[in-house]
C-alpha cells in the first residue's frame, strides 16, 4: 500500500458533511451509490473515530483530533507526497482496535521478514562452516535443506506460531560425524518482525486524505457560512 495507489482507490469519493457543530463532526467519504472503500471520520472531544471497510480505530491525543492529524503536512510536501501519514507515531495514539474472529491489530506477523533474516542465518552458517572446514561439501547441502525443510516450509501456514516454534526446536548436527558442534538460532526473536496492517496503513492515508479535503471544502465556504459553524 502506497500513496498512488489509495488516491486511485478513492479517486471517485465524494465527501458528505453529516454533522459539522465544533468537535462534534460526522463526515462521510465514498463513491456515490456505492459503499464499497467508503469510510466516516467521527470526532468528539479528545477522540477521533475512523470507521469503514477497511475496519475501526479509534485515537487520543489532542482535544481537536484533526490538528494532530494535520501536524506532518508540510514535512510531506517537502518530500514530495500529498499526504502525510506517520504509521509509527499515529499507531502510539490507539485507544481501540475492531476485533473481529482474526482479532483486530494495527499490527501483524512480517513472515517476508522473518524468511529473509532465516535465509541470512543459513548463508552465513554456510560461509563459516566453508571457511573454518567444520562441514565438508555433503553436510553443508543437508543443514542447508535442514533449514528448508523445518524452518521455512512451515512458514507456508502464515502463522508466527508456527515459525516461533520451528525456530525454538530446530538442532541439527551431522551425522555419521565426530562434529559436536550443534546448529541451532539464537536470540531471533530480539529482532521485529512486525509490519503495520494494510487495513491500518490504508486507514492512516484516509485519515490524511479525509481530513485534507475536509479543510479544503471549510476553506472554499463563504465566510458568513464559516463563522455561523464555528
Amino acid at each position: 500500500m502506497n500513496e498512488e495507489s489509495f488516491l486511485k482507490s478513492v479517486a471517485n469519493h465524494v465527501m458528505e458533511v453529516i454533522h459539522d457543530d465544533g468537535l462534534h463532526r460526522h463526515i462521510r467519504l465514498r463513491e456515490p451509490g456505492t459503499m464499497h472503500m467508503h469510510f466516516d471520520l467521527i470526532t468528539w472531544p479528545g477522540y477521533l473515530c475512523y470507521t469503514g471497510d477497511m475496519g475501526t480505530y479509534v485515537f487520543s491525543r489532542l482535544h481537536d483530533m484533526l490538528e494532530f492529524f494535520r501536524t506532518d503536512r508540510e514535512y510531506a510536501k517537502r518530500g514530495g507526497y500529498q499526504l502525510a501519514i506517520n504509521l509509527s507515531y499515529w499507531s502510539e495514539k490507539l485507544q481501540s482496535v475492531d476485533g473481529n474472529r482474526r482479532n483486530g491489530s494495527a499490527m501483524e506477523f512480517d513472515e517476508d521478514a522473518f524468511r529473509e533474516y532465516i535465509k541470512e542465518c543459513r548463508l552465513e552458517w554456510i560461509r563459516e562452516a566453508y571457511h573454518e572446514a567444520t562441514l565438508n561439501k555433503e553436510q553443508r547441502r543437508e543443514l542447508w535443506e535442514a533449514v528448508e525443510d523445518e524452518v521455512l516450509r512451515p512458514l507456508d501456514e502464515d502463522c508466527r506460531e508456527a515459525a516461533e516454534l520451528a525456530v525454538r526446536d530446530f538442532s541439527w548436527r551431522p551425522t555419521f560425524s565426530h562434529q559436536s558442534q550443534t546448529w541451532h538460532f539464537q536470540d531471533v526473536w530480539e529482532h521485529n518482525f512486525d509490519k503495520y496492517t494494510h487495513h491500518f496503513t490504508w486507514c492512516c492515508y484516509a485519515l490524511a486524505w479525509g481530513i485534507q479535503t475536509y479543510d479544503d471544502h471549510k476553506a472554499a465556504q463563504p465566510v458568513e457560512e464559516t463563522e455561523k459553524q464555528s
